[in-house]
């Protein structure tokens, strides 16, 4: 859709600006403020019943307030000069250098303090926090607080001085309304579109998922006979089918521990190694490996073969057991003790292995048998190799794996189409508020739809079959 222009411009003087409407105020951005503060040091503690909550870099990681991640502090310590007020524009100034310059609107639902590593920032009379909040929103703002930020180890940071000598653009206070009241709407509708891309990629990624897991442990023949595994996790398989401990279809390599040192006399060598980081779901992972010093006489004891099977012994829950197959990518590559290299006989194929490994019967026997600790599991060898094994001939798996392969081509060329949607609306929201709010548009005569309900954009429909 194409919105009209101003009737007059002029020149701001400011290069990414260009003309801006006649009749709007150009300053910098203390113009569009009263004041721009830092939070209370106070010490935050878990929630507790005598605690408020208190803003922290997270909050408005996702570009509103979100109070399921604030921090707390204790009443007796509550100086109230840090509470928020409705309209009150919170603004990251320390952050990574992508995040930097997020900015969300405190709406006054929940009492919150005003933390530290967030600026408070309290529009003028004059101003609408819902101007501050796209100004600070639009593209070339974002990039003006990127290149003025001070870049430090995983982190940045822009000072008040900085932020207060951002360009700005102050049109009458009706007119504010009328932008932001427009950009409310049509972010919703893209918004909503978004939201409902990633639904239909979840609802693709749950059916890969669940094409892997029936294919790898009931075949592709509806019509076969079927007999129990004796495996509850498991259910039946096909009855030609053979189940049993992964241990008879394969042997297991433990990895080198790094930090092991070694005498001088020792002749070592240096040596790419892969660590359970680089041991993804159904790929490794090379542009982050890594080099372990072992002992030349060692080298042979973890060296990876070709058509070896990795897999995660330890890690988050969605790691573990994680396999892929070693396509001997990196010559004399060593494994980690955190990663497994299970090595196939000639009844198993590598690739059958791995495939399995990300089916949801593989994933619920890693699990009962990992041990569990704070946001971390591990398996052991001996875990893994008794791990129930459906397998089928060595042809049957050839063709099941056939089969999954295409699938895969399929179902990843739909999840691609949505991210490609989602990216072009992300970009077509982006686009929209920087013209809105820098007068590229005239918006002032727009009024919403009588039918409010999100209308449906010419973008690519996925349908999940």
């Amino acid at each position: 859709m194409s919105y009209p222009i101003y009737p007059e411009y002029k020149v701001s003087g400011v290069e990414w600006l260009g003309e801006v409407p006649t009749h709007w105020m150009l300053g910098s951005f203390r113009h569009l403020i009263k004041s721009l503060s830092n939070g209370t040091t106070a010490n935050q503690v878990d929630q507790e019943e005598n605690s408020i909550a208190v803003s922290r870099i997270e909050t408005i990681s996702k570009g509103k307030v979100d109070f399921s991640k604030v921090g707390y502090v204790r009443l007796n310590e509550l100086d109230e000069r840090f509470l928020l007020r409705s309209g009150d524009v919170l603004f990251s100034h320390i952050n990574s250098l992508p995040m930097i310059g997020n900015a969300a609107v405190y709406e006054g639902d929940k009492p919150l303090l005003h933390g530290m590593n967030l600026l408070r920032i309290q529009p003028a009379a004059s101003v609408d926090s819902s101007w501050v909040l796209y100004w600070l929103k639009s593209k070339n703002i974002r990039q003006e607080v990127e290149s003025r930020a001070k870049p430090a180890i995983n982190q940045a940071s822009i000072s008040t001085a900085s932020v207060k000598s951002l360009p700005a653009l102050i049109p009458p206070q009706v007119e504010q309304r009328n932008i932001t009241s427009f950009l409310d709407h049509e972010t919703a509708r893209i918004d909503a579109l978004v939201e409902e891309q990633q639904r239909l990629i979840a609802l693709l990624k749950e059916k890969r998922q669940a094409v892997i897991s029936h294919a790898v442990t009931k075949g592709l023949d509806p019509d076969v006979p079927m007999k129990d595994s004796g495996v509850e996790w498991l259910g039946e398989v096909p009855a030609h089918w053979t189940v049993g401990p992964l241990r008879w279809y394969a042997t297991i390599q433990g990895g080198i521990a790094k930090g092991k040192s070694y005498n001088a006399e020792t002749p070592t060598v240096e040596l790419p190694y892969l660590r359970v980081a680089n041991v993804q779901d159904g790929y490794v992972d090379l542009s982050t490996v890594k080099t372990v010093e072992v002992a030349v006489s060692e080298v042979g004891r973890y060296r990876l073969q070709s058509g070896d099977v990795l897999m995660n012994e330890g890690g988050d829950n969605d790691k573990l057991g994680r396999g892929t197959v070693w396509k001997g990518e990196i010559t004399d590559c060593l494994h980690q003790n955190h990663v497994f290299a299970i090595r196939p006989n000639q009844y198993l194929l590598p690739r059958w292995l791995s495939m399995f490994t990300r089916s949801n019967a593989a994933r619920a026997y890693f699990y009962l048998y990992s041990k569990q600790s704070t946001n971390l599991a591990s398996i052991s060898s001996s875990s893994v190799m008794s791990c129930p094994l459906p397998l089928p001939p060595v042809e049957e798996q050839r063709e099941v794996l056939d089969f999954l392969a295409i699938e895969a081509v399929r179902l990843d060329d739909l999840m691609q189409e949505g991210i490609k949607a989602i990216n072009l609306l992300q970009e077509r929201r982006s686009a929209l508020i920087s013209a809105a709010v820098t007068g590229k548009i005239d918006v002032r005569g727009w009024q919403p739809p009588e039918d409010s309900a999100v209308a449906t954009e010419e973008i690519t429909q996925m349908e999940v079959v």
